[in-house]
């Protein structure tokens, strides 16, 4: 009688916990924002650009699948009143970091894997596109943000040419970032002369960094530049303040980050996200220190290698040229299976990041040149999950 007596209580005493567990679940499924349509996904239908007859909507919805600095997707446009095939390229300076990216180049840098999705996605609808950077001439640099609100940063005009399939059309596609451990597979020559030889300028360089000496180095520099940021406290606000934490302010901003942006989704996605709904602190403060290094970390382990784009000048059109070279890189690393994941903090202009900095520049572009990206490559072991993007019309203003 007593085992059955025990029995009874231990099955009972199983019972309620798997239903607290099951309703556990459905709480934080619901307050996560589990049950809404997830709007902020649209874009990345490959059906979605069809709802448009504009063929520079119908492009620009590819574009907007580009990278952009802390998925800021800094791009403002405005249709050509003068011409219906031509429209213009505008630095949103509502999107600025200014924390991390006080000199404003990473978002500069946004502009140029924006218009490089264009020329794709131009290719394969069948338009010569034409791009003119600065159309209406330079920044003034001393009134920077006026000068972003006036003056383009490229005007884009479409003429009519033959279709092409180009396999760098699928690869928009996929996710432009991908956080997840890679294979310590090393990259094979072809690999490498593909990525290197995308710059076909003698002004703008491409470096794949393999070797086990260079390899060190770069990660206890990413590392480092890590901590310092991690140190921070206004920077790691800033981080903060585009953070969305549920599926509410996933639909409501569309632009920033998320859970997924460390890889994660299934079931741990809802979980995670009505945790850090209901207990904000734990992406804030020291919680979100310590879990920046400890993902960088897990980024930078066992990578297989690293790649540096770096320029002879400095000037805007340079680091938006940068950019569309960075996309380049992106769609051509997709179709041979690797994955990218840009390293910005080593290269980031704010004054506690200056002696980093400065020593790495130094070491991997010691003749004056700029290090306009830097990130790794590898075969990622795991799909990354799609990143929020804003609906195409957002982006577009008539005034």
């Amino acid at each position: 009688m007593k085992g059955n007596k025990s029995s009874d209580i231990m099955a009972k005493g199983l019972l309620f916990l798997t239903v607290a567990i099951i309703f556990l679940f459905i709480t934080l499924f619901t307050i996560s924002g589990g049950f809404m349509k997830k709007k902020y996904l649209n874009p990345w239908s490959k059906e979605y650009f069809e709802n448009y007859s504009d063929p520079r909507i119908r492009l620009a919805a590819r574009g907007i699948l580009a990278a952009s600095g802390h998925n800021m997707q800094p791009w403002t446009l405005r249709f050509d009143s003068t011409d219906s095939m031509s429209f213009y390229l505008y630095a949103n300076r509502e999107r600025i970091t200014k924390e991390v990216d006080p000199e404003y180049r990473q978002m500069m840098i946004s502009q140029g894997t924006f218009l490089e999705y264009v020329l794709v996605a131009g290719e394969k609808e069948g338009w010569n596109v034409k791009i003119k950077l600065f159309p209406n001439g330079e920044y003034d640099e001393g009134n920077l943000l006026q000068s972003m609100d006036t003056l383009p940063v490229a005007k884009i005009t479409l003429k009519s040419a033959q279709h092409e399939d180009t396999p760098l059309y699928n690869a928009m596609y996929m996710p432009d970032t991908n956080r997840m451990p890679y294979w310590d597979h090393e990259l094979s020559p072809y690999e490498i002369s593909s990525l290197e030889s995308v710059s076909e300028t003698s002004d703008i360089s491409i470096k794949v960094y393999k070797e086990l000496s260079d390899r060190s180095y770069i990660t206890s520099y990413v590392m480092k530049s890590a901590t310092t940021e991690a140190g921070v406290p206004r920077v790691m606000e800033e981080t903060n303040t585009i953070f969305r934490p549920n599926e509410h302010q996933k639909n409501q901003y569309r632009y920033g980050f998320s859970v997924e942006g460390q890889g994660t989704s299934g079931l741990m996605k809802p979980v995670l996200q009505g945790m850090l709904t209901i207990f904000p602190s734990l992406n804030s403060g020291k919680s979100a220190s310590q879990n920046f290094i400890k993902s960088t970390l897990t980024s930078v382990d066992n990578n297989p290698a690293y790649v540096m784009i770096v320029t002879q000048k400095n000037d805007r059109a340079t680091q938006v040229r940068s950019g569309m070279i960075y996309s380049q890189l992106v769609l051509t690393g997709h179709t041979m299976g690797l994955a990218m994941q840009p390293l910005s903090q080593v290269l980031e202009e704010y004054p506690e990041m200056n002696r980093i900095y400065t020593e790495f520049k130094q070491k991997y572009a010691p003749e004056g040149g700029t290090i306009q990206m830097l990130f790794r490559t590898g075969f990622p072991k795991d799909r990354m999950p799609f990143s929020m993007r804003q609906d195409i019309m957002d982006f577009f203003v008539t005034k």
